[in-house]
């Protein structure tokens, strides 16, 4: 690690308002060069806003204060004025182009010319270069994104970066679709770049990784700054105090297991590829699911998780082969709609694609799911207030009103509202697809005591997660997914990460 003094980035008293809220508040705080600094805090704590301030989406003058890059008052009026000076994001969501190739995603913005024509020579020997440097010597760079893991596509948008020079480079929520040895590769790159004096600026709401990747850390709260330690003076526990404002002794609520009668039952579940023949996304699954009992589903990304989730709610029936039987009746559900009148919610894991409409209201998005039921033909105005009142008390959204755009909720909020759109079709079956992805510690204990509640009303819960600790501490049982099948079952109070991962891997 290089700690030579030096300072990447300076804040001094940066605050920045939006009409009727203080994202940040007179923050002041300092970032070494050639250091990995983590920045951590709940959703709303002000860690977005704070990216973009140093990124440069919101120019000099948007906020007060002064922000300081490599000792020099930085006055950007956009993000390329960042980037002149080598601060680059990689954003949670990834900007690749999938129908290019590697090459053109790597220099789409700064193509070399020669002649007034692209030197696709030189691109090709750069992109090369800039592989090998990551350790991606088996992708060519004429290679179409589409065809990359995921995990690979995040080294490629890091080659984009290093591109452009980056010299201070922000990486938000970078783990949050990767498997954990594709985490491995990427903390390896990160420490690389650390080495060769590269700053990076680590957003995480995954601690534990905060710990094992940072050299120091920085703590926001409701837009103020808490705290700054050297990661070798905190521990998670720390960390969690610092962020919440209070002590959580136990990070998974308590709940007594008490297995009922059977709600959902699959048997020979199938689900053919879309254009390759004789290949199974899903591949003769059999699984049930109890009242009183939450039921987790874990493996690797790929291994057929969400696949056998939308099709048990209805999509791509015309791929489908197996039985559904819910409450001991056989059901056949051809379209999401027919699976929501059957009593079955699918809660997807990319809320902001299919969970939400984003340029609507909280209400609206609220009863989405719902329209029919509660409004019939025409929407009751009246109706659809006064039951999204009752959800968004009930789930303790935090939002200024129920016609404020979801788009201007944190992350655990939005979620929030997504459960609460799914709690309005009074579900038999709900099934949760990453559910606290993306999410703070203290909103996830609070989602997590929410599904607790479901439990004891009677809903079957399923859980896919990708985080073992949460599978293992809030399911009673485990299945685990492997290539499309079920390659294993484990009850909790024999779980462990490692056999789970034996029996995701091997």
């Amino acid at each position: 690690m290089t700690r030579d003094g030096s300072i990447a980035v300076e804040l001094s008293g940066v605050t920045k308002t939006f009409p009727g809220v203080t994202a940040l508040d007179n923050v002041s705080f300092e970032i070494p060069a050639g250091t990995v600094h983590a920045v951590c805090g709940e959703n709303g704590a002000g860690k977005s806003t704070l990216i973009k301030i140093v990124s440069g989406v919101y120019p000099h003058g948007s906020y007060s204060g002064q922000l300081l890059v490599n000792g020099h008052e930085a006055a950007f009026s956009g993000i390329k004025d960042a980037e002149r000076v080598g601060i680059v994001t990689i954003y949670q969501e990834l900007s690749l182009f999938n129908k290019l190739s590697v090459a053109e995603n790597i220099f789409t913005e700064n193509m070399a010319t020669r002649w007034g024509l692209i030197d696709w020579g030189q691109i090709m020997r750069r992109t090369r270069q800039l592989l090998d440097e990551l350790d991606l010597f088996d992708v060519s760079p004429d290679e179409r994104i589409e065809n990359l893991g995921i995990g690979q596509q995040q080294l490629i948008e890091i080659a984009r970066a290093l591109a452009k020079n980056a010299r201070i480079l922000i990486l938000d929520e970078p783990t949050s679709a990767l498997a954990e040895h594709e985490v491995e590769t990427l903390f390896k790159i990160i420490r690389r770049l650390r080495d060769s004096n590269v700053t990076c600026i680590y957003i995480s709401h995954r601690l534990s990784e905060v710990m094992q990747i940072a050299d120091d850390v920085t703590v926001l709260r409701d837009g103020r700054f808490v705290g700054q330690n050297r990661i070798a003076d905190v521990t998670v526990a720390k960390l969690i105090f610092m962020m919440v404002g209070r002590q959580m002794d136990d990070l998974f609520p308590k709940r007594s297991f008490t297995k009922g009668s059977m709600v959902l039952e699959v048997r020979g579940l199938s689900l053919r590829h879309p254009t390759i023949e004789d290949r199974y996304l899903v591949d003769n699954v059999h699984l049930e699911v109890h009242k009183g009992e939450l039921l987790g589903i874990a493996g690797l990304m790929g291994s057929g998780r969400t696949e056998l989730a939308t099709t048990i709610f209805g999509i791509a029936p015309e791929r489908k082969a197996g039985s559904v039987y819910l409450n001991g009746e056989e059901i056949d559900i051809r379209n999401p709609n027919q699976a929501i009148s059957r009593g079955i919610a699918y809660l997807s894991e990319d809320r902001k694609r299919f969970g939400l409409v984003l340029g609507m209201s909280v209400k609206n998005n609220m009863t989405l799911a719902n329209l029919n039921r509660e409004s019939g033909h025409l929407i009751n105005a009246s109706q659809e207030v006064a039951v999204t009142s009752e959800y968004v008390n009930s789930l303790d959204v935090k939002t200024p009103s129920l016609l404020s755009n979801v788009r201007n909720l944190s992350g655990g909020n939005q979620q929030k509202v997504v459960i609460g759109k799914w709690l309005l079709t009074d579900p038999k079956v709900i099934i949760l697809d990453e559910v606290t992805r993306g999410i703070d510690v203290g909103a996830k204990f609070e989602i997590y005591k929410i599904i607790n509640q479901l439990i004891e009303r009677g809903v079957a819960v399923v859980m896919i997660s990708s985080e073992l600790p949460e599978i293992i501490s809030m399911c009673d049982r485990i299945l685990v997914m492997r290539n499309g099948t079920i390659s294993g079952e484990v009850y909790a109070r024999d779980a462990t990460q490692e056999r789970i991962m034996n029996l995701a891997t091997l």
